[in-house]
């Protein structure tokens, strides 16, 4: 299947102009003109990629950036007229992968895309013992089933499979999932466990994956 490119970009003819450059470079796209339509969308069909104008009907995209990345990974790249808002978009703050100038060429875009999707795949997780995690969309598939799982079972289904075989206590995990330092007790990981063991248990009831070590904590190994 193509890799599918979100296009939000209330400019008709730009738009346009570029899912012609994107099609004939092999990919797919949609485009949405409104903000208010973005999240929606990209909770709902994930797509590899977003083209992301900074300024929109109904939302800005800077608002649009920050909400995403609370709950995807997904490649973004700006697309902005606003000179004075460049320094912050170098400055990663609000987690976009690129960010491109108006006016632009498209097949500039297109290069640009097929790069920061060359970039950002290189992190995909492999597929073991028939799981398979997406980082970028915050998805897991389980003998091709999908999961879905919330950010942050998949951040600790995430952790622990990178890292087979490894015991982790719930303070260790605590502190990796939850990065804003937050205040939670140990029970708020058993809790993130047990109801990730039920999604894992309903597609591969004869599979474990995820073990409980008594008394230290948790690992994740593949049969």
């Amino acid at each position: 299947m193509n890799q599918h490119i979100l296009i939000v970009e209330d400019e008709e003819k730009l738009a346009s102009l570029l899912g012609d450059y994107l099609k004939q470079a092999g990919f797919e796209s949609s485009r949405l003109e409104d903000g208010l339509a973005v999240l929606p969308f990209v909770r709902q069909r994930m797509p590899d990629l977003i083209l992301l104008d900074l300024m929109l009907p109904g939302r800005d995209g800077l608002e649009i950036c920050k909400e995403i990345r609370g709950f995807s990974e997904v490649p973004i790249i700006m697309i902005t007229a606003r000179v004075e808002e460049i320094d912050r978009l170098l400055g990663l703050e609000l987690g976009a992968d690129d960010y491109i100038c108006k006016p632009f060429s498209p097949r500039e875009v297109v290069a640009r895309v097929k790069s920061v999707l060359r970039r950002t795949g290189e992190h995909q997780a492999p597929v073991t013992g028939g799981l398979s995690l997406d980082p970028e969309r915050y998805q897991a598939l389980l003998h091709g089933q999908d999961l879905e799982l919330t950010a942050v079972e998949f951040k600790l289904l995430h952790f622990l499979f990178q890292n087979p075989g490894r015991i982790y206590s719930r303070t260790q995990l605590m502190d990796r999932i939850y990065s804003d330092q937050r205040i939670v007790s140990d029970r708020t990981i058993d809790s993130h466990i047990k109801k990730l063991r039920k999604k894992l248990s309903a597609v591969a009831p004869d599979q474990e994956l995820i073990h409980s070590i008594y008394g230290v904590g948790y690992k994740f190994e593949a049969p």
